[in-house]
């Protein structure tokens, strides 16, 4: 299965293939749409999608976890 992602606003129900991807995408597809509340049109990609973001504040959940510095630090 190959993956394209791109931001396209719908127009009547209808979102259009962008031309880099439309003679790549030949066979049946499987569609699953994230609705973005910011506008595309703002020139600011959302937030959820910047890489940036992911990159400088990884979060992880440490609920439930048992550790201490000594642990940390032998490792």
């Amino acid at each position: 299965m190959q993956t394209y992602e791109f931001y396209a606003t719908p127009e009547n129900g209808t979102i259009k293939i962008p031309e880099q991807y439309k003679y790549k995408v030949t066979s049946v597809v499987k569609v699953i749409i994230l609705e973005q509340k910011t506008s595309l049109n703002s020139g600011v990609k959302p937030t959820s999608q910047r890489k940036s973001d992911l990159l400088l504040f990884p979060t992880i959940t440490t609920n439930g976890w048992k550790f201490s510095r000594e642990d940390a630090n032998e490792r």
